[in-house]
């Protein structure tokens, strides 16, 4: 077994060691997954480490929470790593989780930005690394793909799905999909296939 190895009973600062030490992309980012997870589950009860301190109310999410979650997504064994799709499943549930916000919109662009980044990197475009990618100082148009040649579709289709029905969804990512898919739409393959998004726009 790996040394790496995630217990149910792994601690946010054991996981913030291995995701800065990992000898390995995977087993960091397996371990930003299970931080991420912290992270939400602060977020909707109001309380754990990452709400230690402050005042924090169920399904609310601070500046804080933001920085928890760039702090995990960033960690120096995965900053040259693509976002991963559980990485990305986590941010989605956090984000639903969310109701009330009081960060500034620093969630939302981290949260465009690390899905989009996921995204790219799937379909085998390339990007940035995570440190440069997902900064606040970074415009997310400097490096998104704005054109549906050679994004995944399937990768599309799982973006849609995880923003189809919730209640918040980022205005950004929604923007940056919904012209991916105008442009997808004239591509045979895309020609063949059902209806792939509805973003209530």
């Amino acid at each position: 077994m790996s040394a790496f190895a995630i217990t149910s009973s792994e601690s946010l600062v054991d996981l913030l060691h291995h995701i800065e030490t990992a000898p390995n992309g995977a087993e960091a980012s397996a371990c930003a997954v299970s931080a991420l997870g912290i992270v939400r589950d602060g977020v909707i009860t109001g309380e754990g480490p990452t709400t230690a301190g402050r005042v924090h109310f169920s399904r609310s999410l601070d500046a804080d929470d933001a920085a928890w979650c760039a702090r995990i997504l960033t960690g120096r064994a995965i900053t040259d790593q693509p976002v991963s799709r559980a990485e990305a499943e986590a941010l989605f549930q956090i984000n639903e989780a969310a109701a009330d916000r009081s960060d500034d919109g620093l969630f939302d662009d981290l949260f465009a930005k690390a899905i989009v980044h996921h995204a790219a990197s799937a379909s085998g475009l390339p990007v940035p690394s995570r440190a440069v990618a997902l900064s606040p100082q970074t415009s997310i148009d400097s490096w998104a793909p704005t054109r549906a040649v050679g994004v995944n579709i399937e990768v599309l289709e799982w973006i849609s799905a995880q923003m189809r029905g919730k209640r918040r969804s980022s205005r950004v990512l929604t923007g940056l999909v919904a012209a991916t898919l105008i442009g997808a739409a004239t591509l045979p393959v895309a020609q063949s296939l059902p209806t792939i998004i509805d973003l209530g726009m």
